[in-house]
């Protein structure tokens, strides 16, 4: 078995990525490619949790950039979150993976609540576990709630796979000649201002000494090369 650089991992995911050439919603297909890679990391013996936003579904700011209620707005934007993990966590088991969804909002007719000592032992089982509903609280983003998820659960790594292959100082698709980084620190990376993640998790990953690795979702085996300390990627640390 190959030789893990990080061994427990905490998976974000964006939802918009989960669209792929859609405008809206989950295309079944890229659920699939990014099952496969959780696959394929688990295989070599790394214990996953993942994270995903909802933005594919309902973003909680577009309430408020509308004047209505943020604070609904966010729960809306929470629920989406929990779909897009009932449909990452069904693709799994469909593949033999067993994969717990866990909401920070209770719902347990849909799936389990989130306890630390609960998804703690579904990792040692051996299962994917996924947190839905970001922190169940609203003004926070599920980037924070990555974060958090990852101090709790003691994670050697935060993985957040993106669109593009690293932290750039500009939108690359924007500006073709922004400085790509392949390290960077906590601190100048809220310095900066880079939006890659919110200040809020940034500042929660570095108070945690977790490194922050931004990857493209859309290299084959991105996932496995970059637990095994290889990929293109920028990491985060101090």
């Amino acid at each position: 078995m190959a030789e893990l650089k990080y061994k427990r991992i905490l998976l974000k995911v964006s939802g918009e990525a989960l669209m792929g050439e859609q405008s809206f919603g989950i295309d079944q297909s890229v659920i699939e490619r990014v099952a496969t890679d959780i696959e394929n990391a688990r295989a070599l013996g790394a214990e996953i949790c993942v994270v995903i936003g909802g933005g594919n579904i309902f973003r909680g700011v577009s309430v408020a950039a509308q004047g209505g209620d943020r604070v609904v707005g966010d729960h809306m934007g929470m629920l989406a979150t929990v779909m897009n993990c009932l449909a990452m966590s069904s693709a799994l088991n469909a593949k033999g993976i067993p994969a717990v969804p866990m909401s920070a909002i209770a719902m347990p007719e849909v799936c389990e609540s989130f306890t630390q000592r609960g998804a703690k032992a579904h990792l040692a089982d051996g299962k994917v576990v996924l947190f839905a509903a970001g922190t169940g609280c609203p003004f926070f983003t599920t980037d924070s709630g990555a974060a958090l998820r990852a101090a709790e659960m003691q994670c050697d790594a935060l993985l957040k796979g993106t669109q593009v292959d690293g932290i750039y100082s500009a939108d690359p698709k924007i500006v073709p000649d922004a400085i790509r980084y392949d390290t960077i620190t906590h601190a100048d990376m809220l310095k900066q201002g880079l939006k890659v993640m919110d200040a809020a998790a940034i500042a929660l990953a570095q108070d945690g000494n977790i490194p922050i690795i931004v990857f493209s979702l859309h290299e084959p085996d991105g996932l496995v090369e970059i637990l095994q300390g290889r990929g293109r990627c920028t990491v985060v640390s101090d």
